[in-house]
Order: structure tokens, then sequence, then C-alpha cells
């Protein structure tokens, strides 16, 4: 089976447009791990990404006539740069046929090198349905960002590159893993060359179509995805490249949006670069794999395959990286309403470094803060049993994605009385227009009481809403919110709101520990 990838993968066209590029020893995540750990840096390619390797080679070896008609695309981001640089390298007409959502820094990456780009549609899937019909209309190829052997051979050729520039035995290669295009190209070569290191692919763990598939022994479609690492976002692995997983991936390590922030945070500290979160995943995976299993002094890869990340998205990655490299615990904490109360707190957390500390008065009785509190170095654990101990009230926040998002910038919007109040977290495509066509669709039934947005520089914005809805309309509303189409979360019993803004009834309090 392996055989036809393998010729394929040796015959491949990549290196008129790629780079061989580096594999970078990680001085500082090697000493953090206890192995050694290696960065296949697929962020110096000339599109800051490994796809041009899969679209050139695609590109081409297509016939005269195909040449002559041009080709075509569907993408957000990568694969959109790749073919384009690809195209205009050979002389090729491009089409790419992007989301409207797509943020203006891929579009001009895109135009700039010489494609003629049509926005279409909010999702990915709306661009390649346009894509294919755009493609049998005016008789161009479509090239496929994965499902495709030429593409597959295209980024097999990084396999082929690790195992030429380490010589020495691998224990695993961590892969990124979206449409599997990446993880089909380098296991076919890798298992075929050293069957005995392993493949493991890496996923965010609200978009793990491959892990899904795997577990269920076929393709399977997730009704939705997670967006934050974009380039991953797919609902259903490759057709080729589930064939090839099937076979030759030895596991898959699913990670969250912290670990994925702690990650592009790893790889700046030891190379300078800033990560994509989907370029980040493999760096993650193989520090989440370290940890678990407990293995020492082993090489592990890691496929570094972007670096397509908007600036203004920074913020929000660094917002996350204390709480997932484990050095900020959150935490909504209840004291008494009185003269110095928060002087005793103060003095409960001892000398410990204070991150946050929000707070409004609301309750004669208790006031509820929400508190950042340095952690390097210790159990979070045992400071939540520590305040337990000491009388206080304490909920731990950092999994709690409403209070990251939106509550911690909402501290002391509490009303006053209840309001018939419903509350839910929303993601809407993001352009020019969208929150006004959003809010336009809400408006006029129901009186909306509370609203938090937030731009964090991605495909979709989230909104945290608030609607007064008597019970007996609560069933209309639902309806209401299925007809919008938008990924919804209904947040009113989520304690970080029930305690910061939510009306005056308290939720159960858990004592932390």
């Amino acid at each position: 089976m392996l055989s036809k990838y393998i010729e394929r993968v040796l015959r491949a066209r990549v290196y008129d447009v790629a780079i061989e590029s580096p594999l970078d020893y990680a001085t500082g995540l090697s000493r953090r791990l206890g192995n050694r750990v290696y960065i296949k840096r697929e962020d110096l390619q000339p599109v800051f990404s490994f796809k041009l390797r899969g679209a050139y080679n695609k590109i081409s070896g297509l016939g005269e006539a195909a040449r002559k008609a041009g080709v075509i695309a569907a993408s957000a981001g990568n694969h959109a740069q790749g073919v384009a640089l690809a195209a205009a390298r050979l002389g090729i007409r491009a089409v790419i046929v992007m989301p409207c959502t797509t943020p203006a820094i891929k579009v001009n990456g895109v135009r700039n090198r010489g494609a003629e780009i049509i926005l279409h549609g909010d999702t990915y899937d709306e661009a390649y349905v346009r894509a294919i019909e755009l493609a049998e209309a005016a008789q161009l190829t479509f090239i496929h960002p994965y499902d495709d052997l030429d593409v597959i051979a295209g980024q097999g050729t990084i396999g082929m590159e690790i195992l030429r520039q380490h010589h020495d035995d691998i224990h695993a290669i961590f892969v990124p893993v979206g449409g599997g295009g990446l993880i089909a190209g380098i296991a076919a070569y890798v298992k075929f060359v050293r069957p005995e290191t392993k493949i493991i692919g890496v996923e965010p763990d609200d978009a793990d179509c491959l892990n899904r598939a795997l577990k269920a022994g076929r393709r399977v479609v997730m009704r939705q995805v997670g967006l934050f690492a974009d380039g991953v976002a797919v609902r259903q692995i490759g057709k080729e490249t589930f064939h090839v997983a099937h076979h030759y991936v030895d596991e898959v390590v699913t990670v969250s949006i912290d670990e994925i922030c702690t990650a592009i945070k790893d790889i700046f500290d030891d190379t300078r670069s800033v990560a994509e979160p989907a370029g980040a995943l493999g760096v993650a995976g193989a520090r989440k794999y370290a940890e678990r299993t407990g293995i020492a002094d082993q090489c592990l890869i890691a496929i570094e395959s972007g670096a397509n990340i908007n600036f203004d998205r920074l913020r929000h990655v660094v917002e996350r990286v204390q709480i997932g490299e484990a050095c900020e615990l959150l935490m909504a904490v209840t004291i008494p309403e009185r003269p110095g109360s928060f002087l005793d707190f103060c003095r409960a957390l001892g000398r410990r470094g204070i991150t946050e500390f929000n707070y409004r008065y609301f309750d004669v009785s208790a006031a509820h803060i929400f508190v950042g509190v340095q952690t390097e170095g210790e159990d979070a654990g045992h400071l939540l049993s520590e305040l337990g101990a000491k009388g206080y009230k304490v909920i731990d926040m950092r999994g709690n994605t409403l209070a990251l998002e939106h509550i911690r910038y909402m501290v002391g919007g509490h009303s006053q009385r209840l309001l018939d109040e419903v509350v839910f977290s929303f993601e809407f495509p993001e352009r020019p227009g969208a929150l006004l066509a959003f809010l336009s669709k809400l408006s006029g039934r129901w009186n909306i009481s509370l609203f938090h947005y937030r731009n964090h520089g991605a495909a979709y914005g989230r909104v945290l809403i608030g609607i007064q809805v008597p019970r007996p309309e609560r069933k209309d509303l639902r309806a209401s919110l299925e007809e919008l189409g938008y990924v919804y979360r209904d947040e009113t019993h989520n304690p970080a709101y029930r305690l910061f803004v939510g009306g005056s009834e308290n939720p159960t309090h858990k004592t932390g520990g």
C-alpha cells in the first residue's frame, strides 16, 4: 500500500518554491520535558506554511490544457497562499474562493501573489461549493487542500527531510491535523522507512475529526468545530487521508485552547517565532504526551506547520498562556461585605502575586470578587483547599470559557432585580456589518438586557447576550435562535454569570479543593 505514496514523495516537485526547512533543537522545551525535542520549522516557508509543497506538486504536474485553463481552490488562508504562489511561479491563472469572514491580511496576502479573489459565504463549506461550481463552469482544475494524492505526496516531503536531517532514533513525530494531508504524507513515508517511529496526530479537543474517525473506524462528520485553531477547523477527515491514517497513525492527542496558547509561547521562547494556533499543535501534543506518559531522554519531533496569525489575536493568546502553563489561578471568591474584608483576604493569600482583582458593590452582606493569583511552582488545588479551610466560598474559574472571554471584563454589571433573563454565548461570522446583522435578527420581540462583544482577531466573533423572555415564550425563543444558524450555548446557569452579572439570585457555592 505504501509504495504508491513513496514513489510520489520521491518524485515530488516542491523545491522550485519550497525550502528544506530546518529542524531546530528546542533547548528550553527539551529541558522542561526531560526529552530531546526538535521543531520542524515549516513557518519559514515563503508563505509561512507547509501548504505550498502540496499545492505546487499538484499544479506542476498538470497537463498543457489544464495549465492553460487555470486552477481554482477554496481556502481561508494557508492553502490559498500556497496555490497562489505556485500558480504565479508557473504562470498559471489562479482563482481562490474565500469565505467573506476571511481576515483582510489573508485576502491581501493571496491577492498580492496574483490570484483572483472571490469572496463567498461565511464558511469554508460554502466557499468550497462555490469553487466546485466555478470549476465546472469555467473548466478550471480544482486544487484540493488535502484529499489528493499529489498534495499528500508534496506534504510527505517533510517526512523525507526529517529522516535525512536526523539519523538517530526518533520516538515520535507530532503532526497537526485538519483534513489530514500533512499527517498522511508524513506517515506514509516515515512508516515505510522507519516503521518503529510513532506518528502521533494532534488536534484541538473541539475539532478532533481524525480522533473521532479512528475511534469509530470510519469517517464521521462533526456537527460543529471550534474555531480558535482555524487552520485545522475541519468537520470531516479526508477520504484518502483517513485511509492512510487508519493504518499508519499510532494515536491522536487532543489539546485545549490553553494548551495551544502555551505551545505558542514555548515556540517563541525557543525560536523567537510566533506560530499560528494550528501551527503550534505539534508542540502542544508533544508536551502533553511527554507529561502523560512520563517518557524521558527520547527524541520527540514536532511540526510547526504555520505562522499566519493576525497580530490582534496575540492579545487573546497572551491572556490564556498563564492558565495553560498553570501559572495563574482564576477564581470567584465570596467574602463578607464589611470594612477590612479585602485586607483579610489578601492576608489569606500571603505573599502570592495578584494578577487580577475585579469587584463592584452589589449586596449588603456578601461581596463576590474575581481574582487572579500567581501559582507558578505551586499546586493550585492546595491554594483552593487552603482558602476553603479559612471559610471562603471559592469557585475555580480556570476552565470556565464564559468567565475567561466575557465575565472578567464585566464584573460589577449586576442587575438588582430579576429580569426573566436568559443568557447565551454566540459565535457568528466576523466581517463588516456582521454585528449589526446579528442584532437585527434578534431584536424586535424581546428586550436585550445584557450584551458583551469583544473582537479576538479571528474569523468568528464571540458575543454574550442576555434576553428578557417570560417563561411561556422561551420555546419560541429557542426556535428563533435555531433559525439564526449560529453556534450558541445556554449560559444562564453558568456560575460566573450568576455571581458577577446575573440577577439577585446567587448560585449554589462549592468550596475549592
